[in-house]
């Protein structure tokens, strides 16, 4: 990966074939940080097996190497077909000024920071010892020295943004609405909703972490944190460059998702189309709509169900992934197969069966989730799940139908809950001058 070099005489970067930490790129200046981004976009096309690269139409990085870059500006937000990384910090916030010039200077603010640590750099110049023993370090010091780790940070807006607070009414989409209340949900207020959001990604923990504890410590006054999760383990691929990884009931998860590669599909399910948002919502086009759920998974009695009976919930099997009455993982999913015993290979209440698009008029979403861990539930039983995250054009029209289907027949709700829940609007990506600040606040 480049690697600025800030005593390069002719100040040009000097590229090694490591990539920058974040010391060592503390004292670059922003003008040469925008170069970096720009020559570092073309290094992300991982080769796969069948001699494919995983660079998309759209522009989409691969990870090939995990600890390297991923470009912060662009026409789309990093951080959503962007290949998932391995770990996740999510934060919603609640803001709690009435000030608008305040909330887009922290917006703004935001930017930078966020831009900064995406390549490796600390939040600010010297941030962690720069200024001395007598100040207060701009930079929280955890990072030092970590590569950029692939990190992306994405922001999001929530529906209660866009009150009579900071003026912003009349650019609020029409589908940025609350998600309706679903059968079975049992939804702790704590763990929901939110003005703002941010999702870290990156694939070392303690970089996503530093992201967003850095973003929270600038915004001390102006916003608090309503929630939080952390993540391990990505439960879905967001490019044919990764292999499926599985849930933690040691399932192959996310299948037939929506890939960075899939420009047309992208632009049908995920990216907000500029007739979706007329007039002054006309900012949100090139967006797209991020739900999240914490769904906790009682795995201790998932744990003492028979396999013939964990494969038939999931219609899948558990080693290969394939479809039941198939063979391989991307098979195609056939709902007429019989078995042996002339009932449906795949049963009709099966999660594949009631979640495809074959059975919901064609709605798919693009699913960007992660399992947690988070400790016990004081009742000798592991607090563990997915966080369940997917991007949309509109969850009103996509993931409502879905979610519904899900929640009334699934017979996988035995072993599951919904505790959690939320909608943001992240807006398209930034060009090269623009922050965000700028783009929520502009006339």
């Amino acid at each position: 990966m480049p690697q600025a070099d800030p005593a390069a005489s002719d100040g040009t970067l000097d590229v090694t074939t490591e990539p920058p930490s974040r010391r060592g790129v503390v004292e670059v200046s922003a003008g040469v940080a925008a170069g970096l981004l720009v020559g570092a976009a073309g290094t992300y096309a991982a080769t796969r097996a069948d001699g494919h690269t995983g660079a998309s139409a759209t522009g989409a990085p691969s990870l090939a190497d995990i600890s390297g870059q991923v470009p912060f500006r662009g026409a789309h937000q990093a951080g959503i077909i962007t290949p998932a990384q391995d770990r996740m910090h999510f934060v919603a916030l609640d803001v709690i000024t009435d000030d608008a010039d305040v909330l887009r200077d922290l917006l703004t603010a935001w930017t930078a920071a966020a831009e900064r640590m995406t390549y490796g750099a600390e939040a600010a110049p010297g941030g962690s010892v720069g200024g001395g023993p007598y100040k207060v370090p701009t930079d929280t010091g955890e990072a030092l020295d970590l590569p950029p780790s692939g990190l992306t940070v994405t922001i999001g807006y929530g529906p209660s943004l866009f009150d009579k607070r900071f003026g912003l009414a009349d650019r609020k989409p029409a589908a940025l609405q609350e998600l309706p209340g679903f059968m079975g949900d049992d939804l702790d207020p704590a763990k929901s909703g939110g003005d703002l959001c941010i999702q870290a990604c990156a694939n070392d923990p303690q970089v996503a972490v530093h992201a967003v504890r850095n973003l929270i410590r600038i915004g001390l006054g102006t916003v608090s944190v309503r929630w939080s999760q952390l993540g391990f383990g990505r439960t879905s691929s967001t490019s044919h460059t990764q292999k499926t990884p599985r849930n933690l009931f040691g399932f192959k998860d996310g299948t037939n998702n929506l890939m960075a590669e899939d420009g047309a599909a992208l632009d049908q399910h995920v990216w907000i189309a500029a007739a979706d948002v007329p007039g002054p919502t006309a900012w949100a086009a090139g967006g797209s709509y991020l739900v999240a759920r914490r769904i906790r998974m009682h795995i201790e009695v998932w744990d003492r169900t028979n396999l013939q009976e964990q494969e038939d919930i999931f219609g899948r099997g558990k080693l290969e992934g394939q479809p039941l009455g198939q063979r391989k993982e991307f098979d195609t999913v056939d709902f007429a197969v019989k078995r042996m015993d002339g009932q449906p290979a795949i049963p009709a209440v099966s999660h594949i069966a009631l979640a495809h698009s074959s059975n919901l008029d064609g709605v798919r979403i693009l699913r960007r989730g992660y399992n947690f861990t988070d400790g016990s539930d004081g009742q000798g039983h592991l607090d563990a799940g997915l966080f369940f995250i997917a991007f949309m054009r509109d969850a009103h029209k996509q993931f409502v139908p879905m979610q519904r289907a899900l929640a009334a027949k699934d017979v996988l709700n035995e072993y599951i809950e919904h505790t959690g829940s939320a909608l943001f609007l992240c807006p398209r990506g930034l060009d090269d001058n623009q922050d965000w600040g700028t783009q929520l606040f502009a006339s």
